[in-house]
């Protein structure tokens, strides 16, 4: 055992704000709602937040996870996960006559009407984000013969346009500020009457994670974020963290944390995404003292006090602390 006496304390720096965005939590309440109003099981298109832990913790309480509509027996409780669906999707539930419930997230929901305003303008949309990501899927359905979706300055550089006086723009939630706004500046340089949203799309939450893990990346030598692979946001904390010039790694929960990770190292920052419960947080953390990270502090630097309405037919069930 080492010698406390001549082992110097290591610091472990908790970042605010982390975690659970306010979409998130109605997302995930309105999962918990439904099972109660309804019983097991509940169907959810796609997993309703992209966190390993959630979806499994959910799963045992009677959701069941699926990527087509076709699985789900006609008649049953649907729920659409926070990240939207495509119109398509709405109608295949209509046809099989779901009972279903939209946990889409209201800044999602935003992006969506944006689209359906510029498409009526008869303008082409260029969709700036990950062409696979579900909330992409959803936003580029609304009008996928006008939407074009470019995820780098050099994919702005290749597009190719019938009517450049014609074009509008609109981005995923849960991008780099940073590779957002590059995005943004060449295709203003390359389209000048280009239209834009009235407001900024990526969100609040992805906004505000992003501004503090840069506040704090050049404090520490290590950054961690708590997150799970498939989490848009999560991995864009890491990247912001490497912009910064420190060390960052993402991991789902203390289980993925090495020893080895923290040779020479004496000073962690730690955050999660927005889809990463604070559980997870706290296990890590309780790894890390044991790893001798055992001077530990949050950092609350900027404040977080959004809150989302449930749906209708949830809202009148819900318990006192429940997203209404």
């Amino acid at each position: 055992m080492p010698n406390n006496a001549l082992t110097k304390e290591k610091k472990l720096l908790r970042i605010r704000p982390r975690g659970f965005c306010a979409g998130v939590v109605r997302a995930v309440d309105i999962v918990e709602l439904a099972v109660q109003a309804y019983g097991p099981p509940v169907y959810v298109h796609h997993e309703i937040v992209h966190n390993r832990y959630v979806v499994e913790q959910l799963r045992r309480r009677g959701a069941i996870f699926v990527e087509s509509v076709e699985d789900v027996p006609i008649g049953a409780v649907l729920i659409f996960s926070a990240h939207g669906v495509p119109p398509t999707v709405r109608e295949e539930a209509r046809l099989r006559k779901l009972r279903v419930i939209d946990a889409t997230c209201p800044l999602v929901t935003k992006v969506h009407l944006e689209a359906l305003r510029f498409a009526r303008e008869g303008r082409t949309i260029i969709l700036i984000g990950h062409k696979d990501h579900q909330e992409i899927v959803g936003t580029s359905g609304e009008a996928p013969q006008q939407t074009l979706v470019v995820d780098s300055v050099e994919a702005v550089n290749r597009l190719e346009v019938e009517d450049p006086t014609r074009l509008a723009y609109l981005t995923q939630t849960t991008l780099s500020l940073y590779d957002t706004n590059e995005i943004v500046a060449r295709l203003r340089e390359r389209f000048p009457q280009i239209a834009g949203p009235a407001s900024d799309d990526i969100c609040y939450a992805t906004q505000n994670r992003q501004e503090a893990v840069e506040q704090v990346a050049r404090e520490v030598q290590l950054m961690l974020v708590v997150g799970s692979p498939n989490s848009s946001n999560s991995n864009r904390l890491v990247e912001v963290a490497q912009r910064s010039g420190v060390k960052a790694r993402l991991i789902d929960d203390a289980s993925a944390i090495s020893a080895d990770w923290f040779d020479g190292i004496a000073s962690v920052g730690l955050t999660a995404g927005a889809s990463a419960p604070e559980v997870l947080v706290e296990q890590v953390s309780e790894r890390l003292a044991q790893y001798g990270f055992t001077d530990q502090s949050d950092l609350d630097l900027i404040r977080e006090d959004v809150r989302f309405t449930l749906p209708p037919e949830l809202a009148v069930i819900a318990p006192a602390g429940k997203s209404n």
